[in-house]
């Protein structure tokens, strides 16, 4: 027997008042595009403005129930509409997050659970979107997406639904004119678009993820609402059918032609919103020959009812899988189409059917008042919120493991690097450390992050009037070098150490694009740093740069002249003014945290080594010392110190190599400071040391020289020149 929500979904327009079928097949639309962008099949690249589809939706729906009731009955009956939403959003909402958390605490690496179960309690508490704001996370290019990002949406809908009724109430008893509150409801709307579109530019995950400037989407829906209130106008028939096709090729168009490296929202996120509302606009009369016909077919409805439990069931079920197998081991397309499409279906339906249709409407809370839905809501949102507490205090003391004995690593950095097999007792940092593992710039204030641009004044190492200066300048891959050079000034004596880092903002000389915008604030703080510099001449300045910035319209060979013209700029700018210019290649690059995938394997960390030939950009390293040496510098490649001629071990000795997916820990760079030596106390003058790119750690045959170099250097004051 086919459920009364089923039967209704194939009810004919005019049979139903009220009901749309098109608006239905539009679910069905939106929450497909978001399947085969999630499965990352191709040509759906901007398959994630299904989500926007969504909004209008959404907006469109609640507004015009809104709107009735205030037109039938002069006000809103806030307790029964707050009631009524919970019992279709939560139950369904609620059982999800539950059976995620569930296979997370049994499936996650035990590394990443803590993360994991904090997001799940951001999902109970109802502010994931705030949450992953606060995270600054690229939903489009995430390395290790949470399997509760997907709730963000869930989190935006709910907030605007908490708002909305107060708003439209209140703007019907101010205004007590319905033109002049749809006039309202526009000018909110377009005061949020200004917002999303000026924050996106500044700060892209807050634009992406909060209401206020996602507000304007669904407030387009409403405005469709409060049209078609009184029947809306009626317009040719040839309109209708054009405007509807125009609206779905908008939204379809959008879905094909979009893709990762779209800055969106921004203003990309006008016109699948608009299509959308174009496609409930023209469709409110179901005129034969428009899209109506297609979106009102059998299966666009089975989809479309299920739609909301489909879009809740299918993340979990790819991004759970992929932490099980390990992040380093990508699912293949197959797999992720039969996960995220084939096998999400069926539960999707068996969600709708045993959680969603019962709770829309069960006697014991409708025939009774709602703050006892209310009530009951609270307290379960308190129980879950607890048992999430409860388990993410448990999840901490799972990420230290212990599978081997105590090692040493070797005493000098080797070349080629021996990985360690196993954790050993000893392995530092510990893996509970790790995250909070970096250079103390970042505790002392001296990083900035991606909205501060003033010339920090951040001194280390000898404080005296006479010492020789090296300042270290570029992005958090320049900061993470410091222990290095630290090390090396409390060797030698007389150095001191002026840090001016800014998170994702490389010194090399051209525009980066961070979270698919323009970093303009990196722009104004490099140019701000470098007249500094300029001014300064530092005897030596160090920089190093991650090698992975998108840079706008470069691509490929092009991207890469940009980028070497960019470091010679910068290069050239510095040794011009007096001072020795000393360039670190970048370090390699992981598809999966290297510490996590420790945790989940302890005794196999070959498991976890990456593919030399993926982690490293020899091509762009080559043309980056070329750019260098051109323009007066000195270029340290170090890569042969850290990966072998294949892999890139995380574990090295005692030394956890990674503490992310692109960063040394401090320990090992520490550890790699007499490879650097050399070169820094040549740079500096130090007349006993000449020999340019000589180290004694490739003599391993020579322990004495070795010996021999570093008591020499430690017992050096460098003499500027």
């Amino acid at each position: 027997m086919r459920s009364t929500a089923t039967s209704e979904a194939a009810t004919p327009v005019a049979k139903k008042r009220g009901f749309r079928t098109d608006v239905q097949g539009l679910r069905a639309i939106a929450v497909g595009l978001v399947l085969l962008y999630h499965a990352g099949v191709p040509f759906v690249g901007g398959g994630y403005i299904g989500v926007d589809v969504f909004f209008v939706i959404s907006g469109f729906l609640i507004s015009s129930h809104l709107l009735e009731a205030i037109e039938r009955n002069g006000r809103v009956d806030f307790g029964e509409f707050y009631a009524r939403r919970i019992r279709r959003i939560l139950p369904a909402s609620l059982t999800v997050a539950l059976m995620t958390a569930l296979a997370a605490v049994i499936l996650y690496p035990p590394l990443g659970l803590e993360r994991v179960l904090k997001d799940g309690l951001a999902t109970i508490l109802y502010v994931p979107n705030v949450w992953f704001a606060i995270q600054n996370t690229d939903y489009l290019a995430d390395h290790s997406p949470s399997p509760f990002q997907h709730y963000w949406s869930l989190g935006v809908e709910e907030q605007f639904y908490l708002f909305w009724p107060l708003i439209l109430m209140g703007l019907t008893l101010m205004l007590r004119n319905r033109r002049r509150v749809v006039v309202a409801i526009a000018v909110l709307g377009i005061i949020s678009l200004i917002l999303g579109v000026a924050l996106t530019s500044i700060n892209q995950p807050a634009a992406f993820f909060l209401l206020p400037t996602r507000a304007w989407e669904l407030i387009i829906g409403g405005l469709v609402g409060a049209l078609l209130l009184r029947g809306g106008q009626r317009l040719p028939r040839a309109v209708e059918i054009a405007g509807g096709w125009m609206g779905l090729a908008l939204v379809l168009g959008c879905a094909v032609f979009y893709d990762d490296s779209t800055v969106f929202p921004g203003t990309a996120a006008i016109l699948p919103t608009v299509g959308t509302a174009a496609v409930i606009y023209f469709g409110s009369s179901a005129v034969k020959g428009g899209p109506s016909t297609f979106l009102s077919i059998r299966p666009m409805q089975f989809v479309g009812l299920i739609s909301y439990s489909l879009y809740l069931v299918h993340w979990p079920l790819l991004i759970v899988t992929q932490a099980a197998i390990g992040e380093q081991n990508p699912l293949r397309l197959s797999v992720r189409v039969l996960l995220g499409i084939v096998l999400a279906v069926p539960l999707a339906w068996l969600l709708f059917r045993f959680v969603e249709s019962p709770f829309r409407s069960p006697r014991v809370l409708t025939e009774r008042r709602p703050r006892l839905t209310l009530f009951g809501t609270l307290t379960v949102t308190l129980v879950l919120a607890l048992a999430f507490v409860w388990t993410t205090s448990w999840a901490q003391g799972r990420d230290t493991v212990v599978s081997g004995p105590a090692i040493a690593a070797p005493a000098a950095p080797e070349n080629p690097p021996r990985g360690t097999e196993v954790v050993p007792s000893n392995m530092t940092p510990t893996l509970g450390e790790v995250a909070n593992d970096l250079p103390p710039m970042y505790s002392d204030g001296c990083h900035h992050d991606v909205l501060q641009e003033e010339v920090q004044s951040c001194r280390y190492g000898d404080l005296g009037a006479d010492a020789a200066t090296i300042a270290l300048f570029g992005d958090s891959h320049s900061a993470q070098w410091f222990p290095a050079l630290d090390a090396y000034a409390a060797q030698t004596g007389g150095t001191a150490i002026d840090t001016y880092t800014k998170s994702s903002c490389p010194a090399v000389d051209t525009t980066v694009l961070d979270k698919d915008v323009p970093y303009s604030s990196c722009d104004r703080w490099r140019a701000a740093v470098l007249d500094h510099l300029v001014q300064q001449a530092p005897d030596t300045v160090v920089i190093s740069s991650y090698s992975g910035y998108a840079l706008p319209s470069a691509d490929g060979d092009a991207r890469e002249r940009a980028w070497s013209e960019g470091v010679s700029r910068t290069v050239k700018r510095l040794v011009d003014a007096g001072s020795q210019v000393l360039v670190i290649a970048d370090t390699p690059r992981f598809v999966a945290p290297p510490p996590t995938c420790v945790s989940a394997n302890p005794s196999a960390l070959d498991r976890c080594a990456g593919d030399r030939s993926t982690a490293l950009d020899p091509k762009l390293a080559a043309a980056e010392r070329l750019a260098v040496e051109a323009a007066g510098g000195r270029y340290a490649d170090l890569s042969d110190y850290i990966c072998d001629s294949r892999s890139c071990p995380v574990v090295v000795g005692n030394l956890l190599v990674y503490r992310d997916v692109n960063h040394l820990t401090p320990e090992f760079v520490e550890y790699l400071a007499p490879l650097l030596a050399p070169d820094l106390s040549d740079l500096l003058g130090v007349s006993a040391i000449r020999k340019v790119d000589w180290c004694p750690c490739v003599l391993p045959s020579w322990p004495w020289v070795r010996s021999g170099f570093l008591l020499l250097s430690s017992s050096l004051r460098p003499v500027t020149m």
